[in-house]
């Protein structure tokens, strides 16, 4: 009798401790923090480790697609109406990223290496060959327009020169010449009293297995929040181009890689070097990748705002007070005084003038948003697209009859969209690591819930003991027969 009295109390003493270890659990949340100082030691660029390898040579399939926008009207817009284009695309290519020439620094604490990239056309993915012929802004000319419009001797000189070979203010090109480079006639003539100048033109001329220049990063190593974030970028840890200390700023990591426990109200801070500045991008919601939780960043308008939106952006109006309207960026400064203005695809989320002086612009966020999805244990980055417009200032200019009696307009040449999706093997391990997560998550309500289970029983068996036996004589029925 008295081992059964122990064994019930024992149960009813267990079943509180259960009770009790697992609701302290609960509130001190010890297990998700074992978990997140097990990544914050892990996730490091450090010889070995699979944050190392996935830094160095990105497993994830990157493709870059360009859309270009054909004008359909050159003669009319010279005419003063607004262009109409028609977007031509995507011309795809696969991209590799590696980093380069990776050398440890500082006792492991930093990291050197280049980033180079390289394009590989992918014509199965694509609209058309890279011959497809493209009519646009003839970019080269409106460079040169520009730089000489404040000399009218010499821009008359160069706009007789224009006449005589036949340059104007619109050019016919394939795509590949575009992209990739082709000699330009204006620029050759140049360059026989510029000997220094290029006189070849692309948009992403050299940028084809090239990279950016050196960067250096931090490891991660004595703050997990450093893990990947930029130092120094070609040696230098800020930027000269904008008029603002802010501005000039070299924020974040490069975009590729974010570090571990990421939590839905910080930013996340990226530096670009296409668009010579850091972004920063900020929760927007929960999302799955791959069956895997994940959560996603966009860039929020202010990002792009103009200074009256957003004061801090007042660094990025070149000349100082000289500023566009919100959703543009001028980024002639840092593109050897080409007018070159970037913004996002069809003006998305620029001011609704952009939109209207060209017909085309059909602007949306599921094409033309800019998101990341990150794992916030990891910082292992899920799926992302970088979608950026290229523009062209294109205005009347004295003295150039080539411009005619164009409208001033901010003009869309190609707008690209760089995406990447997690490989299978990846997601994989980070699919295994979510279970383990789910488990060791939910011990301490394993816990709780054995507690319950045996109160239960404690309860029942309490119960049950305080039943008292009937005695001989009342088992005896009332009436004999």
């Amino acid at each position: 009798m008295l081992l059964k009295s122990c064994c019930i109390y024992g149960t009813g003493a267990f079943s509180i401790v259960l009770l009790v270890v697992g609701i302290a659990v609960v509130l001190s949340a010890v297990f998700p923090h074992l978990l997140q100082s097990s990544a914050k030691k892990e996730v490091v660029l450090k010889n070995g480790t699979d944050a190392f390898e996935a830094w160095e040579n990105p497993p994830a399939d990157i493709y870059m697609q360009f859309y270009f926008f054909n004008l359909t009207n050159p003669s009319e817009v010279l005419e003063g109406d607004r262009p109409v284009v028609v977007q031509i695309g995507p011309y795809t290519y696969r991209e590799y990223r590696p980093m380069e020439q990776v050398d440890f620094k500082d006792n492991g604490t930093k990291v050197s290496a280049v980033n180079t990239k390289t394009y590989i056309f992918q014509r199965n993915m694509s609209r058309g060959p890279e011959s497809d012929l493209i009519r646009t802004v003839n970019i080269p000319a409106v460079t040169v327009m520009e730089m000489f419009k404040d000399d009218p001797f010499l821009a008359n000189v160069i706009s007789a020169y224009m006449r005589g070979s036949g340059e104007g203010l619109f050019t016919t090109r394939t795509v590949g010449q575009l992209l990739w480079g082709y000699q330009d006639g204006l620029l050759t003539a140049l360059k026989k009293y510029e000997h220094d100048l290029d006189n070849i033109f692309g948009l992403f001329y050299k940028s084809n297995a090239s990279n950016d220049g050196e960067y250096v990063f931090f490891t991660g190593q004595q703050n997990y929040k450093d893990f990947a974030r930029v130092d120094t970028w070609n040696s230098k840890s800020s930027l000269s181009w904008w008029t603002s200390e802010e501005c000039n700023m070299i924020n974040g990591t490069n975009g590729a890689s974010f570090h571990p426990v990421i939590t839905k109200n910080e930013m996340l801070y990226m530096f670009s070097s296409d668009l010579c500045r850091s972004l920063y991008a900020a929760y927007e919601q929960d999302v799955m990748v791959k069956g895997i939780p994940s959560y996603r960043f966009v860039l929020p308008a202010k990002v792009f705002a103009n200074l009256t939106v957003n004061p801090d952006n007042a660094g990025f109006c070149v000349p100082a007070g000289n500023c566009l309207g919100s959703g543009l960026l001028n980024v002639s400064v840092c593109k050897q005084g080409a007018p070159i203005v970037m913004s996002s695809p069809h003006f998305y989320q620029a001011d609704e003038k952009y939109v209207q002086d060209v017909f085309g612009m059909l602007p949306n966020k599921e094409e033309h948003e800019t998101a990341i999805d990150v794992h916030p244990l990891t910082g292992v980055l899920l799926q992302a697209a970088k979608r950026l417009q290229i523009n062209v200032y294109v205005e009347k200019i004295p003295h150039f009859s080539q411009t005619g009696n164009v409208k001033t307009v901010v003009f869309p040449v190609v707008y690209l969209n760089e995406s990447a999706i997690i490989d299978d093997a990846s997601a994989k391990k980070l699919q295994a690591l979510g279970v383990k997560q789910k488990v060791v998550e939910n011990i301490p309500f394993i816990l709780i819930g054995l507690g319950i289970i045996l109160g239960g029983v404690f309860m029942f068996l309490m119960c049950r003991q305080k039943i008292p036996e009937s005695t001989t004589a009342e088992q005896e029925p009332l009436l004999s027969s």
